[in-house]
């Protein structure tokens, strides 16, 4: 059986020409043969995985199907809850923890008849990684497994590219979706703060964390955010409004519409390797040849992102492992307990300076894009590292394209712009106005359809 989107199997479940139980069975058996070398699952469930399909082949057979996500097979960010499963946070402290209940997304996802692969590798808290000193070793880029996934939805990014799983939950807070579906080549889905709740996922920091998810395919992204979003009182960043249709205006025109681009941003806060130049250049031109108008804006530094995202994560980080930092010090990996510790030499006024630099920027950008509709960056600054070159202070050093979203809490999308050094996969980010994920959708589908990147799987995952 070929590799399949979500869309392409939904199609074929509706029609009862493929059973659920096959396709789950057929990437439990590429998990089996592949993820030794990828390491992208902390838990395989197959036997969930099987009863989920099954019972999603008997609502097929009696013309029952829930939805376009009914027997798919999809995986969870080890930071979100699974009832009855291990829910470990990539981390020793946590290596025994077993849930009483599903985090929210989890049970939308099952509600929706989704199959349940198992747990993915993530960072050890979705901060410290790649590590190698935890019960579980850290993801590979399926492309090059010698190379980095960049974190901290790492397995997720590994899995989907490998075609372990056809779709997977994942979590954002400075980053940690789009950067490793731009390093594994996939499309990662960071929706507005509060669209998403983070009910039953182990939190980073508060005030920057964003639940979504990461798939194949630009469709195969709204699909599942389909399911995802919606109102939960128990998470105070919730947001009641109504959720629309996410797939509505796929494959309609994007002519008229204005796409802001911010050049310093990639010339000289974080400038870019050739392919990624390349492939952002191409994404440009593709879009103003279906009509759009490409538009040159300013916008603060990304280093005044950076700055703002990492003493409020770092902070509101430390403050939530403090008592463990304090009992169970030497429980955590090495990369988490140094990075965690900066966030302990910050003070009140560290973090309130941030804070208000934060609204700042939340005013500079909204002025910058009143009249813009999407923006178009790079997504990473250049294809994915050797694991082992990968530093403990890295993070610190380069900016990226991703953090002004999550300062601001707007929606953002990464997706493949095309193949550079080893053919490691480059990317676009395209990121919109809160709440206009329809909108975003449609812009990076009207790139993806122009292109064939869909087309490449990396070689590793090719299994007969």
């Amino acid at each position: 059986m070929d590799f399949l989107t979500i869309a392409q199997a939904a199609a074929l479940i509706a029609k009862r020409a493929l059973s659920p139980v096959e396709l789950a069975q057929q990437c439990l058996g590429r998990i089996e043969t592949l993820d030794a070398h990828i390491h992208s699952f902390i838990t395989v469930t197959s036997e969930r995985a099987l009863d989920d399909a099954r019972a999603a082949e008997h609502r097929m057979m009696t013309s029952s199907l829930k939805g376009r996500l009914d027997g798919v097979p999809i995986a969870h960010k080890d930071i979100f809850s699974t009832r009855a499963i291990a829910t470990t946070a990539h981390s020793r402290l946590l290596e025994h923890r077993v849930p009483d209940e599903d985090a929210h997304v989890v049970s939308k996802l099952a509600e929706a008849g989704t199959s349940m692969l198992g747990k993915l590798a993530t960072h050890e808290f979705a901060l410290g990684g790649p590590s190698f000193d935890l019960p579980w070793p850290p993801a590979r880029n399926p492309w090059n497994t010698e190379h980095f996934t960049s974190g901290s939805s790492s397995g997720a990014a590994a899995a989907v590219a490998a075609g372990l799983v056809l779709g997977a939950t994942a979590s954002d807070t400075g980053g940690s979706i789009r950067e490793p579906a731009s390093l594994c080549g996939v499309v990662g889905i960071k929706p507005t703060y509060g669209l998403c709740s983070r009910t039953g996922a182990v939190p980073l920091a508060f005030s920057l964390d964003h639940a979504g998810a990461i798939a194949w395919t630009v469709e195969d992204c709204a699909l599942l955010l389909q399911a995802m979003a919606g109102y939960d009182a128990r998470d105070p960043a919730s947001r009641d409004r109504p959720v629309p249709d996410y797939t509505a205006a796929l494959g309609s025109s994007i002519r008229g519409l204005r796409i802001g681009v911010v050049p310093a941003w990639h010339e000289t806060d974080c400038p870019v390797s050739p392919a990624v130049e390349k492939g952002f250049l191409q994404a440009l031109e593709i879009w103003r040849a279906q009509g759009a108008e490409i538009v040159e804006i300013t916008m603060p530094s990304l280093y005044d992102y950076m700055a703002a995202t990492l003493v409020i994560m770092l902070s509101e980080a430390y403050a939530l492992h403090d008592p463990w930092m304090r009992s169970r010090f030497y429980d955590y990996g090495a990369l988490f307990r140094d990075r965690i510790l900066l966030g302990g030499l910050m003070g009140s006024g560290d973090y309130v300076q941030a804070q208000r630099l934060r609204q700042r920027l939340c005013i500079a950008m909204a002025k910058s894009v009143s009249d813009i509709d999407v923006i178009a960056t790079p997504g990473a600054p250049r294809e994915a590292a050797r694991i082992d070159a990968v530093t403990k202070w890295g993070f610190l050093s380069v900016p990226g394209f991703a953090k002004p979203f999550n300062v601001t809490g707007w929606p953002a999308l990464s997706l493949c712009s095309g193949f550079g050094d080893g053919g490691l996969p480059v990317s676009v980010q395209i990121a919109a106005k809160p709440f206009q994920e329809q909108l975003l959708f449609k812009v990076a589908d009207a790139f993806e359809r122009a292109t064939d990147f869909r087309g490449s799987r990396p070689t590793i995952s090719h299994i007969s």
